[in-house]
């Protein structure tokens, strides 16, 4: 038969044959091996308990940023319904809200990975599938993308070709693109996180079992080609194009000693680019590595899915997810007004009170 056609029935073999050989070797330790040969299989054992270990203190760290991630977007969430930015800013709104739901996912799936549960039956499997495998994660942080993508061209639209937006953008235009981000990443990720996941031996593997390896490199390239180099192509086109605008505007309302609205106009939609653009460089960086990782594993089957440079690439991308709404916090203007406004009523809330006497 062909290889390609067997893709999944021989890593379910390699898999079992690798449980049985381990038990197998165990067994026999005392009686065939010799001393060199011992101290090589403790060696290995080692590494073993390393890596295992690795995988232990990961999921706590991961744990810990969905919670601060998850209470940073609500936190902005909050900020931008209360300084009454939310229907201005729909998208960013999306963005936030994707946000918040991928470190809530990442708290519920990482906390239950923690319990080392073993999975067995129906129950096991829909267990898998739902929460152990990351999908729900997945789902939230590809559409994600797609809405940094649509906010981008959504900003380069207003920006570059103004009177063209003013006429053609409507609002359900931009609840449709805000519900699209949505759709992009279930469609991509549930049929293949159907079709790619399994439970063997209690254990669940998401992702992996392709139905041959061309699939396989073919489900990665399309997931970097689409959620990583487009992405870039749209983020250094269109940002680029914005940045060009408004020095050529500066230019002119300078020339002309413009004043008044327009200024503050022009100054809270400098503020708003320049916050996507930080995030947008941001999304570069951090999303690289996992990337550049994929990459590595279509080309070469041998390199392990599973090991420290995974876990440390996608510790990265969690990285991002977290730190998104202190991006916000920090350069988008009607939220950092809204959260010192918070932070400056707590304070007072807490002066001590003026001398004086209660009526009895």
């Amino acid at each position: 038969m062909n290889q390609e056609q067997n893709f999944t029935r021989v890593l379910l073999r390699a898999l079992y044959r690798k449980m049985t050989e381990a038990s197998s070797t165990i067994s026999h330790l005392s009686d065939s091996m010799t001393t060199e040969e011992a101290d090589k299989a403790q060696g290995k054992l080692s590494t073993s308990w390393l890596h295992g270990d690795f995988e232990f203190y990961f999921s706590c760290a991961v744990v810990f940023i969905g919670v601060v991630g998850t209470a940073g977007n609500g936190l902005v969430l909050y900020a931008l319904v209360a300084s009454k930015q939310h229907k201005k800013h729909m998208l960013i709104v999306n963005q936030n809200v994707m946000d918040l739901f991928s470190s809530f996912f990442l708290i519920i799936c990482y906390a239950l990975k923690l319990c080392n549960l073993r999975l067995t039956g129906a129950s096991g499997y829909w267990l898998c599938i739902t929460l152990l495998s990351e999908g729900l994660i997945w789902v939230t942080s590809n559409g994600a993308v797609i809405n940094l993508a649509v906010i981008t061209v959504d900003r380069y639209l207003k920006v570059v070709h103004p009177i063209w937006s003013r006429k053609m953008l409507r609002p359900w235009m931009i609840y449709s693109a805000a519900a699209f981000s949505w759709l992009v990443g279930a469609v991509f990720n549930i049929p293949t996180l159907f079709k790619s996941s399994a439970v063997v031996d209690g254990v669940c593997y998401s992702y992996i079992f392709f139905d041959s390896l061309v699939a396989r490199r073919v489900s990665m390239v399309f997931l970097i080609f689409v959620f990583y180099v487009i992405i870039l192509v749209i983020f250094i086109f269109c940002y680029g194009s914005i940045l060009a605008t408004i020095r050529r505007q500066a230019r002119v309302m300078a020339g002309h000693n413009a004043t008044g609205s327009s200024t503050t106009q022009t100054q809270i939609q400098s503020s708003v680019i320049k916050t996507m653009i930080l995030v947008c460089v941001f999304y570069a960086i951090t999303q690289l590595p996992n990337y550049m990782y994929m990459l590595a594993v279509a080309v070469d089957f041998n390199i392990k899915v599973f090991d420290g440079a995974y876990y440390a690439s996608v510790f990265l991308v969690f990285i991002y997810t977290c730190t998104n709404p202190f991006i916000y916090a920090i350069k988008f203007d009607p939220v950092r007004q809204t959260l010192r406004a918070m932070v400056v009523c707590k304070k007072t809330s807490v002066q001590p009170q003026t001398a004086g006497t209660a009526r009895s």
